[in-house]
């Protein structure tokens, strides 16, 4: 039987291990997904000891993902991005690090039917989300402007991200006005009713991305559908993350909608 898993800290929220599990269940494979909690300090033995027990592939999450990069040997995004979420152990030499959150959304995109290539993105957020949607982005053929509260850090971002600008949130009217994507990779709007554009910026031209899925339907999503914009919410995010691990993992294409029903039962 092959184990994968989790390991963050903490995990006990995590939506992975049903969204994961009926993907086994349903191509008859002999595999469990299970959660692992490790101490912070304990981040290496962690990896290094579920390679020595035979471990197929983790997931990374919070607080882990900068750390693990510096144990594995991260592909090319993932170094850039400066962040592993998916490790596989397959390989003969080192584990191989992937970051999926980058894939996660554009493949949400691109299942909304949204062309990227020359499109024009603003992203809100310059921390692990952000760095991960805008270098995908870029690479998706769009340019991106990345607005966050601290503006120096938009602008670092904006320097390492190819077709990129940063600003504050000051400049967030015209940026939203002259877009076709919005992707909110900050946490703003989780639990509550707050949103991080505002309403009257949006417009039925965009297509919107909220990283967010607790609540699914932000207050961002629901000025977006009232402006008569697209409306993507995390939750295809989240899935598409995990659809992407699971097809590095076993080679074989994932069962989305069985992983999306199961995600989605349990929101």
């Amino acid at each position: 039987m092959d184990v994968y898993g989790l390991l963050g800290n903490p995990v006990g929220h995590s939506l992975s291990p049903p969204m994961h599990e009926a993907a086994y269940d349903e191509l008859g494979l002999e595999a469990r997904y299970v959660t692992f909690e490790p101490d912070e300090d304990d981040i290496d033995d962690a990896i290094r000891g579920a390679d020595a027990l035979g471990i197929a592939g983790l997931n990374v999450t919070i607080p882990f993902k900068q750390d693990a990069l510096e144990i594995v040997a991260p592909e090319d995004l993932a170094t850039r991005i400066g962040a592993v979420n998916t490790i596989d152990f397959s390989g003969s030499g080192p584990p191989t690090g992937y970051n999926t959150d980058a894939v996660g959304a554009l493949r949400a995109l691109r299942d909304h039917d949204v062309d990227l290539e020359g499109s024009r993105a603003v992203v809100v957020g310059a921390g692990g989300a952000g760095r991960a949607v805008s270098f995908g982005l870029a690479d998706a053929g769009a340019t991106v402007a990345i607005a966050n509260r601290t503006e120096s850090k938009a602008h670092a971002l904006a320097d390492e991200v190819s077709r990129a600008t940063g600003h504050g949130l000051g400049g967030m009217q015209r940026l939203v006005a002259d877009a076709d994507v919005l992707v909110n990779a900050t946490s703003v709007g989780m639990d509550s009713a707050e949103t991080p554009v505002p309403a009257d910026a949006l417009h039925d031209e965009l297509t919107v991305l909220d990283a967010v899925y607790t609540p699914i339907e932000t207050r961002l999503l629901r000025d977006a559908a009232a402006a008569g914009a697209t409306t993507i919410d995390g939750a295809w995010m989240l899935l598409y993350q995990g659809v992407e691990a699971f097809e590095i993992w076993t080679g074989r294409d994932a069962p989305v909608d069985v992983m999306n029903s199961a995600l989605r039962s349990r929101l």
